[in-house]
């Protein structure tokens, strides 16, 4: 499993959001309706609630502007409704881009993603030419700063969950599952008693790329007009930089 960068990928992409803060709760807001309206308001009940919410809670969303998805889409009435579209393209050097949208208006979110790749040094592919490249993966981080335990101890409980594969760094310990065991991993941690900086399901690429410091930033730019179209709540790569290697 090529999930060594993920953890590094993730803090740039989040430092490079960080202006657009605005925004991302406006993602996530669509993601926990959506996701409160298919299965009821109940995080207990409703898995793909409760996914939403604690992947809004790792974004310091504030604890309103839950409560106001929740309600919003649970009060009477038939409300917004949004498709989920994988959109998958190329970057530099072939790198495989997969941008997941939830959108209420498909030929408009499709004019914009394809902009977004061809603008900005990047194609946009069919249907399966890149999701192959891809495993949906739970995916779950631990800061080593927020737990004495070392490596060896980390890995007993990681096994002992469930997990599937335990990744370490000088920072984190990261927590790879198969997708139908990563709630009962993520419970069985948390009531370990661990905290996490990420908990999700999410596309973990089985092979990367390595890309040139240039070629990198031409990707970072499809990266940027993807994550600024409003319909797009997700976007992945297989991508590392060579430098960095």
């Amino acid at each position: 499993m090529a999930g060594h960068s993920k953890w590094n990928n993730i803090k740039q992409r989040k430092g490079a959001q960080d202006k657009k803060r605005g925004k991302i709760f406006q993602k996530l807001s669509r993601e926990i309706y959506m996701a409160a309206k298919q299965g009821g308001g109940d995080p207990d009940t409703n898995p793909a609630l409760r996914l939403a919410m604690d992947r809004a809670r790792s974004e310091n969303m504030p604890k309103d502007n839950i409560t106001r998805a929740i309600d919003k889409a649970t009060s009477s009435g038939s409300g917004e409704n949004y498709d989920p579209v994988m959109y998958e393209g190329y970057g530099p050097s072939g790198v495989g881009i997969l941008a997941e949208a939830l959108t209420d208006n498909r030929n408009r979110t499709n004019t914009n993603v394809r902009i977004a790749y061809n603008k900005n040094g990047g194609n946009i592919g069919e249907a399966g030419s890149v999701s192959y490249m891809f495993e949906r993966k739970g995916y779950i981080v631990i800061e080593r700063s927020t737990t004495e335990d070392d490596e060896e101890t980390m890995l007993l409980e990681v096994l002992e969950a469930g997990a599937e594969e335990l990744e370490t760094s000088d920072e984190v310990f990261e927590i790879f599952t198969e997708q139908a065991d990563f709630a009962q991993v993520r419970d069985h941690l948390e009531e370990k008693g661990y905290t996490f900086a990420q908990s999700e399901l999410t596309m973990i690429p089985m092979n990367t790329v390595a890309l040139s410091d240039e070629d990198y930033e031409i990707l970072e730019n499809i990266l940027d007009a993807l994550d600024d179209d409003d319909d797009v709540t997700d976007v992945h790569h297989n991508a590392v930089r060579a430098s960095e290697q």
